[in-house]
């Protein structure tokens, strides 16, 4: 007789609030590292935040993944959905609860950075932007082209290490190292989104400029996650 369980399948309830709590740790835990601990006297610097927003994914795709799949990412589920590897039907609830738990994960961190003297939302608190609020000044363009193509870089491997061909147990890690060298490269150019609920997080608290250029952090990711999720079994010969 066996010992093991068949567990069953989570509701959808137990998806959406694994999906809440894995977007608020993403975006709490990344942003809150470059909002707390990037530009303070031997701060963390880029590299740090980089690790930061890596670590999250990590820790956040083993804890709820097995409940959710632990997108955490809108471009994610759309991008998945894409590759016929998500039903579209639950693309609109996830997106609501990735969003949602963005939002109150830039709240919560929003009420710590506060408490500090002399802080100020003018300052960025970490949010995504191109020309005059690009880190290093980069313009729309080269912000459109490498949200495009590092969002559809981060598909082509989210997509490549659940399928059934890959090692069983390492997909978070691999996503996780995935998005950190994605940091590493585009920080300095939008400060990094790859991810709409990232982005829409801590903009709809700092307003002005922040949401005038939201479009672009919301719009190229979700093109690249589509480009990836359509491409992906035509470029390896891999079966949806």
């Amino acid at each position: 007789m066996s010992d093991t369980t068949t567990l069953p399948e989570p509701k959808l309830g137990n998806q959406l609030g694994a999906e809440f709590l894995g977007t608020f740790l993403l975006v709490f835990g990344g942003t809150g590292a470059a909002v707390l601990a990037a530009t303070v006297d031997h701060g963390i610097g880029y590299l740090g935040v980089a690790l930061a927003f890596g670590l999250t994914v990590v820790v956040g795709a083993y804890a709820f993944g097995p409940v959710s799949g632990g997108h955490f990412n809108p471009a994610v589920t759309i991008g998945l959905a894409a590759a016929g590897r998500f039903s579209w039907k639950h693309v609109l609830p996830y997106v609501v609860a990735q969003i949602v738990g963005g939002i109150v994960g830039s709240a919560v961190l929003l009420v710590i950075a506060s408490g500090r003297a002399g802080f100020s939302l003018s300052d960025g608190f970490a949010t995504n932007g191109y020309g005059a609020h690009s880190p290093e000044g980069y313009g729309m363009l080269p912000a459109f082209v490498i949200e495009f193509v590092l969002t559809a870089v981060f598909l082509y491997v989210i997509i490549g290490v659940t399928g059934k061909r890959a090692a069983a147990g390492f997909a978070p890690l691999a996503i996780g190292l995935t998005l950190a060298l994605i940091h590493l490269i585009s920080i300095p150019v939008t400060n990094t989104s790859v991810n709409p609920a990232r982005s829409i997080a801590p903009a709809i608290f700092v307003g002005g400029d922040a949401l005038v250029q939201l479009w672009l952090f919301i719009l190229a990711p979700i093109l690249g996650a589509i480009f990836a999720g359509v491409t992906y079994a035509l470029v390896t010969g891999e079966r949806k």
